[in-house]
């Protein structure tokens, strides 16, 4: 599967961009994981949006968050499907957005080593966001 990239401000989307990614990310996030969350906050109108694309279709997604929105440092969030690929893209607009910043996210627990293979280490103790098993961790 030949895989696509958008990567658009959030005041640059097309209503049918907005629409395919909040799809997929209510398919995950609230469908599958069965976890009835408030998904889209403020935070998607201040961040970056990563949608992977395969026969133009939204298969993937992540939202890069700059500085000084929900940390200090650059994040990353909401990442859905094809998360290795996903991830390889988000680092890469970070480090073009944001060259000398370290990135922070909160992952889902489950998740540590998947993202200590791109050097993320983990900063806090585990804690339950939305009922789910989370932590923090850090890239410099």
């Amino acid at each position: 599967m030949k895989i696509s990239w958008k990567f658009k401000p959030f005041n640059d989307l097309t209503a049918h961009e907005l629409h395919d990614f909040l799809q997929i990310r209510q398919q995950v996030f609230i469908v599958e994981q069965n976890c009835p969350y408030s998904d889209i906050d403020k935070t998607d109108k201040l961040s970056f949006h990563l949608m992977a694309l395969a026969n133009q279709q939204t298969v993937g997604y992540a939202r890069i968050i700059p500085p000084g929105v929900l940390y200090d440092e650059v994040s990353i969030g909401r990442i859905v499907t094809h998360q290795k690929l996903v991830v390889e893209k988000a680092l890469d607009e970070c480090r073009s957005l944001f060259p000398n910043s370290p990135i922070k996210i909160m992952a889902q627990s489950y998740l540590c080593k998947f993202y200590e293979s791109f050097g993320f280490t983990v900063i806090s103790e585990e804690f339950m966001e939305d009922n789910i098993p989370h932590i923090y961790m850090f890239r410099t």
